[in-house]
């Protein structure tokens, strides 16, 4: 695992492990209903319990998800959340809490911005990770480099089907912590096996 830009992802999961504990980490898609109550949202979370919170960025093809997150990212989409709004919300939410923030994107809406433009940006507005679902580790090379120095940490997927091979690339690239998917398919299918996701983890 790549040595992570100090921050406070890193210093989360110290304090956990420290204290035996374990992360929960919400979702909610930003900007729905708006991105003011978005950064209300995201401090009620904190107050009950969040030890970081993952923010969807809405995209018009969202490949991975089910049908909760695509209305979600719809209803997003026409109130005109953007990238650069999102940005503008952490900002200023960094007044209010200090709660480690993750985005959750496709890569389009990075490319468009381009990856130094992107990593500066979100350092800058106090994101601490991004996951991107559909990039994958072996063609991130140019994001991982806008983002060795300062951040955000690069948080790569692990499958139930990875391979041994790709296990040990995710491993070798990802900064902050990995995101294992726990199931095949889109998300909020149903979860059905317990064991098989144990496993996987503990290895």
């Amino acid at each position: 695992m790549i040595a992570a830009p100090s921050n406070r992802i890193t210093a989360t999961f110290a304090r956990l492990r420290r204290q035996g504990e374990k992360a929960l980490i919400p979702y909610i898609m930003a900007g729905d209903p708006s991105l003011a109550e978005t950064e209300t949202l995201v401090v009620a979370l904190e107050k009950a319990g969040a030890d970081l919170i993952e923010l969807g960025v809405p995209f018009s093809d969202p490949i991975a998800d089910g049908p909760v997150i695509q209305k979600a990212a719809e209803r997003a989409l026409r109130t005109g959340t953007s990238l650069r709004g999102i940005l503008q919300s952490v900002k200023s939410l960094r007044t209010r809490t200090q709660v480690p923030l993750i985005l959750m994107t496709y890569y389009n809406t990075i490319m468009a911005m381009g990856d130094r433009a992107f990593c500066d940006a979100a350092v800058r507005a106090g994101v601490d990770g991004v996951i991107i679902p559909d990039m994958p580790p072996e063609e991130a090379d140019s994001l991982q480099r806008a983002s060795a120095e300062k951040g955000p940490c690069l948080i790569f997927l692990l499958a139930p089907t990875s391979t041994t091979a790709r296990k040990a690339e995710v491993i070798k690239r990802t900064s902050g912590f990995i995101y294992y998917v726990s199931i095949t398919g889109i998300t909020g299918a149903k979860l059905r096996d317990r064991d098989s996701i144990k496993r996987n983890v503990r290895a």
